[in-house]
C-alpha cells in the first residue's frame, strides 16, 4: 500500500510476527528489524514497477548496503501485525538512501525507526551511476 506521510510518499508492507521471530520471552530479536527493512525495500522497489533482481541482471547494478540504523521504541512480539512503511528519501547519483518506520498495526505504536545508506555499485563491487530508466524513481532527473 502506497500513502504519504510527514517523509513524503511510503510504501506500508504488513507482516505478521513469526513465532520463529522472537526470543523465548515472545519478543522480536533485534536482527529481525533488519530483515524487515529489507521486506520494505523490495515492497517499495515494485511499487515503483522494478525489482533489485531486474536492476540486477538488466543492468549490471547492485545496491550495496553501506550502513544500517535501527533505533528500538517498544518491542514487537510473538503474533503482533506489524507494518513496514519505506520512505526513499533524495538520492544521489550513486547514493540511495531509504528509511523506515516499523509499527503495531493494532495500536498505532511507533515500534522501531531506522535508516539504510546503499552505495550503488556495478558488479565488480565500483561505486557506478543508478541507470537512467532508475532516476526518476529516486527522484534524480534524467541525465
Amino acid at each position: 500500500m502506497e500513502n504519504s506521510g510527514a517523509q513524503g510518499e511510503f510504501v506500508e508492507t504488513p507482516i505478521a510476527v513469526r513465532y520463529a521471530e522472537t526470543d523465548q520471552m515472545g519478543v522480536v530479536y533485534y536482527a529481525n528489524y533488519f530483515v524487515w527493512f529489507e521486506v520494505g525495500r523490495g515492497a517499495w522497489c515494485r511499487a515503483r514497477g522494478f525489482s533489485y533482481r531486474e536492476m540486477e541482471a538488466e543492468d549490471g547494478r547492485f545496491m550495496t548496503v553501506a550502513e544500517a540504523i535501527c533505533r528500538y521504541k517498544a518491542p514487537a512480539r510473538y503474533e503482533d501485525d506489524i507494518a513496514v512503511r519505506t520512505y526513499a528519501e533524495a538520492s544521489k547519483d550513486k547514493v540511495v538512501r531509504f528509511n523506515y518506520e516499523i509499527l503495531n498495526k493494532a495500536t498505532g505504536r511507533l515500534l522501531a525507526t531506522g535508516s539504510t545508506v546503499h552505495v550503488v555499485t556495478d558488479a565488480n563491487m565500483r561505486p557506478a551511476r543508478i541507470p537512467d530508466r532508475y532516476r526518476p524513481l529516486f527522484g534524480l532527473p534524467r541525465r
